[in-house]
């Protein structure tokens, strides 16, 4: 179950209620950050690719992920870091054990890169014919395979409410499944709002390996070869 604590804005000093958000592991089983009740938020000033992610254990299987760390905003503008159990988090994140699907992960350091691992992991479902979508999202990188739409989000932010609706509208025009790569994650009414349509959500991790964040996902994730 997902963990609440109360978080404390540092510039307006209001305070809130967060909850962790959950994911799911490569078995199966929700996992979520363990947070830090005795800890203080802090001011999220700048943006540094290694410190956007935590190592999660799966209390399942005890396999180690990464996932977007924790983060809330306030209503004055402040984004803030939400505090972590460093001694419950699973140290690293590498995920040793857990299924990758058949394609070799690349390392995410570029926006070329998450383009590339999102190809590969594709190829690796059986589209062989990925190649640039002939209509631009109006964010990220379009791909397109047979009966099938792609958008790739390298952007530091999470995908919002209207790139899902904008990616799945496309995809109802070409009567096509539609994709959505991202590399910190998705909004919550964008979760939400995908899961009604059908969009499968993945969230690309350091390593460049896809982790399924909803149910079209996990279904996808399950043809890998």
């Amino acid at each position: 179950m997902s963990e609440t604590i109360s978080v404390c804005c540092t510039a307006c000093g209001r305070r809130h209620r967060y909850t962790a958000p959950s994911y799911p592991c490569a078995c199966g089983e929700p996992v979520a950050p363990a947070l830090d009740p005795r800890g203080t938020a802090t001011a999220v000033t700048h943006r540094a690719w290694e410190e956007e992610w935590v190592g999660v254990r799966c209390a399942a299987c005890g396999a180690r992920s990464r996932w977007p760390r924790p983060e809330l905003g306030c209503p004055c503008g402040t984004v803030l870091c939400v505090p972590v159990d460093d001694a419950a988090r699973g140290g690293s994140g590498r995920a040793p054990g857990s299924r990758v699907p058949a394609h070799r992960a690349v390392p995410i350091r570029t926006a070329r890169d998450a383009v590339t691992a999102a190809v590969l992991y594709l190829r690796g479902l059986g589209h062989r014919d990925v190649r640039r979508a002939d209509q631009r999202p109006l964010s990220g990188i379009g791909l397109a395979a047979a009966g099938l739409v792609v958008q790739v989000d390298p952007t530091a932010g999470p995908a919002s409410l209207r790139d899902v609706e904008c990616l799945w509208l496309t995809a109802m025009a070409e009567s096509a499944r539609c994709v959505y790569f991202s590399l910190t994650g998705y909004a919550e009414d964008a979760r939400v709002r995908a899961d009604l349509l059908g969009v499968a959500l993945f969230v690309l991790d350091p390593t460049g390996v896809p982790r399924p964040v909803n149910e079209s996902a996990v279904a996808l994730d399950a043809t890998a070869d």
